[in-house]
Parts: structure tokens; C-alpha cells; sequence
């Protein structure tokens, strides 16, 4: 089986600050909220857990598999998307004539990159290329798999596992720590 969970919330999140590969660590809230799904998730069998290598990310991680003997193993892959020179901008949905706001409102017509985003293929193909490599083969030979990332990577393995069109890519809607399989 095949698990994803988002990391739990920052102080970014808090004011609606896009983060992408900003290495921005959880805050009290978001630690609490790793500590509940620790206890929620306990009993859930994973055998390994692959993570995102930002600081949110992992210490999700950390905290929900706290007490077990799970290893957890980051790849460059799971990084949250780019946002380019939007990144650390706030409440961007603000601002109608904002580029990047086309890949959150329409993201089938999101192609070119805004401000030096990382775009869609680029997303794609590396989280595809882990998929690839690394999950498919694992879940052949039936281990239950725990990835913790990313609204946006998270959505593009979704999309990928699921088979959805890009313009689904938000449906998932996935909530901090809360855990969805595949």
C-alpha cells in the first residue's frame, strides 16, 4: 500500500506565504498536529518512509513515526514545487493579475513558468522518476510505503497514481497530516 501524508503546518502557512522549496520548519501547531497523527496512525503498517529533505517534511516525519522502527529516507525528488521569485509571497491570490495564480486557479492552462516556477513537466518528471525507480519496485514486492511532502509534489503523485488530468491537479485537497493511500 501506498500512503502520502502533507507536512504538518509552518508559520508560512499561517499567513498564506507561498513556501515551495523555502526550507521553512514547522511551528507549534504543526508539530501538535504530527503529535496527533502519531497517536491516529499508529497502528497503520508501513515499512519505510520516504520524504521530502525539507525541514517540514522530515520532522513530520520524525514526529508521526516516533516510537517505531521505520526508516525514513529523503530524496531530492520529493522537494516541494517551485515557486520562483514567488516564493515567500503572501496571500498572492490577492493580486487578480498575479502569473503564478494561474496554477492555482486554472491549472490546465498553467504551462510556462512564472517568475522562474518550476512547471509542471518539470514537477511531473521527477516525482515520476521516483515513482519509477523507487515506489513502483517496493510495492511489487509488498512493502507499505509512507511518502510525507508537499501540497503541490504530493498532488502530482495523485495525479500520476490516480491517472487524473492536470486540470484535476488540486482535487485531492490534501489536509496537513492526514493520511491518504493510494
Amino acid at each position: 500500500m501506498l500512503y502520502i501524508m502533507r507536512h504538518g503546518k509552518t508559520d508560512w502557512n499561517s499567513l498564506n506565504k507561498l513556501q515551495g522549496k523555502t526550507d521553512i520548519p514547522l511551528n507549534d501547531e504543526g508539530r501538535l498536529m504530527a503529535s496527533k497523527a502519531c497517536e491516529e496512525y499508529r497502528s497503520v503498517k508501513i515499512d519505510v518512509c520516504y520524504c521530502s529533505p525539507l525541514v517540514r517534511a522530515v520532522e513530520t516525519a520524525q514526529i508521526v513515526l516516533k516510537g517505531r522502527n521505520i526508516p525514513i529516507i529523503t530524496d531530492e525528488r520529493l522537494s516541494e514545487m517551485g515557486f520562483g521569485d514567488y516564493e515567500g509571497s503572501e496571500k498572492s491570490q490577492l493580486t487578480p493579475d498575479s502569473p503564478i495564480n494561474v496554477l492555482f486557479d486554472e491549472p490546465e492552462n498553467y504551462s510556462e513558468s512564472a517568475g522562474g516556477a518550476e512547471t509542471f513537466d518539470e514537477l511531473f518528471a521527477r516525482t515520476g522518476e521516483f515513482l519509477k525507480e523507487v515506489i513502483e519496485p517496493q510495492l511489487q514486492a509488498d512493502l507499505d510505503i509512507l511518502i510525507v511532502g508537499h501540497g503541490a509534489m504530493n498532488s502530482s503523485i495523485i495525479c500520476q497514481k490516480r491517472n487524473w488530468p492536470v486540470k484535476d491537479f488540486w482535487k485531492a485537497g490534501l489536509e496537513q497530516c492526514k493520511l491518504l493511500s493510494l
